[in-house]
């Protein structure tokens, strides 16, 4: 691309952005009793309000942040921030019109805790509501359609990586560009959501200087993406977004959204570092996994963990380098200082990894230079019950998992006293955890080919969920 053509594209994107600005301020801009603003306008024929609610989240009320969309709580009123135009096929809106009533009314079963459907059993244990869940699940599966651009070219578009620690970025990209994949539309009017299947750490790899912290390249890269489909297709133009997105697992993928103000601030962007103190919102962005997977497989180890009775000696177990602002109040103040709970800053090469996973029976879970950590998912494999220390992390899958049914958050402060708060839970407790572990391990198992209620479906679940927060029309 020529220099001036960046420029021009520059000044385009800019005036777009400044005349979204100054249609808030021409219309107003109202905070409901959410925090959530509501556009008022009185052309109907080319702008309209969304009628969707982006859900409100409760106040933080402890180390993990406030959830996002909760499949749970679907109300009657719908509001949205985002100005779109008017969608030609009012249809596919009335259909979703109809799911977010069968979800609401699924929502509002009482007294069922526990359902069973088709050999699958689902608890209130471990689900917000079971019953929305599966509710919207099956709707997902039944109606969700997803158009995957086709510009751009490999390895930057259609690829990604398949194994290490990036995986589930490029699992996802795989999965979604196969010709069987059963929500892939070819057609875009019947799309629901719309994916750009870039991916962040090729970006890296192929555009980034090493050691120059430059990431302007990548910006550009996503700039000229979004200006290319937005000039070749009219989807992107028709709700500045809203209804596209994105997947990184790379440290880097928020700031790469920036190349594009829209797709920062008003795109599903799927991130690893869902880090809610940067800029991810989850009311529209979603948490994904990291999966560390060792040339592209789960560890035989962690494929059949030990029988639910068998003895784990160890208290607690880490290891790992010093990186980000926990990891060295958890080394001073644990590491070589007590038998139960053994933490390393790296493990002696004559010592098993997975064997301390297996042996403990908690696994801490630090955050390093971003919030997510590759152990969380290990620890599930192991069935060692995730200790997560971590600030402003939202929890993949929040909206309909109970992390408390299967983990324990403990606040960065309180990790000197790390080995009395893990004293303090009971063999009952410590057993009904360990029980929500083996519950939620097949939602965060990559599968090839993806099975049902893996974490390829239960991505694509969040990005459904969100979807539903937005109406478009």
């Amino acid at each position: 691309m020529m220099k001036s053509d960046k420029v021009s594209v520059s000044i385009v994107l800019s005036a777009v952005f400044v005349a979204s600005i100054v249609i808030v301020f021409i219309f107003g801009f109202l905070s409901d009793k959410n925090g959530i603003g509501s556009f008022y306008v009185n052309s109907e024929e080319e702008i309209k309000i969304p009628v969707v609610e982006l859900f409100s989240t409760p106040a933080r009320t402890h180390v993990s942040e406030a959830r996002a969309v909760r499949s749970s709580e679907f109300t009657s009123k719908f509001n949205s921030t985002a100005i779109v135009t008017t969608r030609k096929n009012n249809k596919l809106e009335q259909v979703l019109a109809s799911v977010r009533a069968a979800i609401r009314k699924a929502a509002s079963i009482k007294n069922q805790s526990v359902i069973y459907k088709n050999n699958d059993l689902f608890s209130g244990q471990i689900y917000r509501n079971p019953n929305s869940f599966y509710r919207s699940y099956v709707e997902m599966e039944r109606r969700f359609k997803v158009y995957v651009y086709e510009e751009g070219e490999l390895p930057l578009v259609h690829d990604g990586p398949c194994k290490n620690i990036y995986t589930s970025e490029g699992r996802f990209i795989h999965e979604m560009e196969k010709s069987n994949n059963k929500f892939r539309t070819r057609n875009p009017e019947a799309a629901h959501v719309y994916f750009m299947p870039f991916s962040v750490t090729w970006m890296v790899r192929y555009l980034y200087q090493p050691n120059t912290y430059n990431v302007t390249p990548l910006k550009e890269f996503v700039s000229d993406y979004v200006r290319i489909i937005s000039r070749k297709h009219s989807f992107w133009n028709k709700t500045q977004g809203a209804d596209h997105f994105m997947v990184s697992c790379h440290d880097w993928g928020p700031m790469t959204s920036q190349g594009n103000a829209f797709l920062y601030n008003t795109s599903i962007r799927v991130l690893c570092n869902a880090n809610s103190s940067e800029g991810f919102n989850p009311k529209k962005d979603v948490s994904l996994p990291e999966i560390h997977l060792y040339g592209g497989k789960v560890p035989s180890k962690l494929l059949h963990p030990p029988p639910f009775n068998s003895s784990r000696p160890l208290l607690a177990f880490f290891a790992g380098g010093v990186h980000g602002p926990i990891r060295p109040i958890l080394l001073q103040h644990w590491k070589n200082r007590d038998s139960d709970i053994r933490v390393y800053e790296y493990l002696p090469k004559d010592l098993d990894y997975y064997n301390f996973l297996l042996q403990s029976r908690f696994c801490l879970c630090p955050s390093g230079y971003e919030v997510a950590s590759p152990r969380i998912v290990e620890a599930i494999y192991a069935e060692c019950i995730p200790v997560i220390l971590s600030d402003h992390y939202v929890l993949p899958f929040s909206d309909v998992l109970r992390w408390e049914a299967f983990s324990i958050q403990v606040e960065v402060s309180k990790i000197p006293r790390l080995k009395e708060i893990l004293m303090a839970v009971s063999e009952d407790e410590y057993r009904r955890l360990k029980e929500g572990l083996r519950a939620v391990r097949r939602h965060f198992v990559l599968n090839k080919p993806a099975k049902r209620f893996d974490v390829f479906h239960m991505i694509l679940h969040s990005v459904w969920l969100r979807r539903l927060n937005l109406r478009v029309g």
